[in-house]
């Protein structure tokens, strides 16, 4: 993807962005639904029409540009509402909810992965768009397994931000809590002073490895 034009790029990398978004905030209202709220089923928020997730903003215009400068999609959709009181075990199960989104973001990197492998076991079948499939199913592993290790940090509002303070004891939670209006502010930082990349790496590859391994794509 790094030798393409930054357009052809965009064009390439827009469906498995929209994809891994989507899915990942279906995942959420999903999980909720199974939990015992149905906020998210009401609001017909658990559905892959994306149109009813996509903020223009945070998930087309935000995401490529991150990923153009900085080589990491960071991203957002409009949130899939949850009312936590709603949720059987109530904090317990807004870690299951949040867990939910990156584990989507996993599947969907297997299935990227294992639909590169069709592509490249098809090549000569599928003619002049094997190069276009095989950039997008890349494009869609590392967008996924990007999303899912990028929303698996510490950091409120991030999902992993949630797993945490549901498994804190009450007393820290609250503490922890009051980070959460400056969790963007540190995100961007990280982004911009390129420490996002550093922290991210060592899982990143190590997916990643394990996705290549499982699909056959040794040396991906």
């Amino acid at each position: 993807m790094q030798s393409l034009h930054p357009a052809q790029q965009l064009v390439i990398g827009l469906l498995p962005m929209v994809f891994a978004i989507t899915i990942h905030e279906v995942a959420h209202g999903w999980m909720a639904d199974r939990l015992g709220d149905p906020t998210a089923r009401m609001l017909g928020r658990i559905t892959l029409n994306p149109i009813k997730h996509v903020d223009p903003i945070g998930t087309l215009l935000v995401p490529m540009v991150t990923w153009l400068v900085a080589g990491l999609p960071f991203g957002w959709a409009k949130p899939v509402p949850v009312t936590p009181a709603n949720l059987r075990r109530h904090r317990y199960g807004m870690a299951l909810v949040a867990a939910a989104g990156p584990v989507s973001n996993l599947v969907q990197a297997f299935a990227w992965a294992f639909l590169t492998r069709l592509v490249l076991e098809q090549r000569e079948a599928l003619g002049w768009v094997t190069d276009p499939l095989l950039l997008m199913g890349l494009a869609g592993i590392s967008f996924n397994i990007s999303l899912a290790v990028l929303n698996l940090l510490p950091v409120l509002p991030l999902d992993g931000g949630r797993i945490l303070d549901s498994l804190l004891p009450p007393r820290w939670s609250a503490r922890y809590s009051q980070l959460e209006p400056y969790g963007l502010l540190i995100v961007a930082g990280l982004i911009v002073t390129k420490l996002l990349l550093v922290l991210m790496a060592p899982p990143y590859h190590a997916v990643k490895g394990l996705v290549a391994s499982a699909a056959g794509l040794e040396g991906l």
